[in-house]
């Protein structure tokens, strides 16, 4: 004879994340709950890049190129 408990709920201090459109058409996405990690930073490639095809990036003692490729990809290399 075999039991079947059921199954533990994913943790409850992770947010539930709904998705919604606006009136202009625009998917936004926002926490059911009160978020515990802070707003992520966001930069537009236009606003970041201003014009160039490349820009460097200073962390931790290195310095990495972010480059946007021939396809419009971008690649990060050290």
């Amino acid at each position: 004879m075999q039991v079947r408990l059921p199954r533990e709920r994913v943790s409850s201090r992770m947010p539930e994340i709904q998705s919604h459109v606006d009136a202009a058409g625009s998917a936004q996405s926002r926490a059911s709950e009160q978020s515990y990690e802070p707003q992520l930073k966001t930069y537009g490639s236009r606003e970041l890049f201003n014009g160039s095809r490349e820009v460097a990036i200073e962390h931790g003692g290195s310095l990495y190129r972010l480059k946007i490729t021939r396809q419009g990809k971008l690649i990060l290399n050290k």
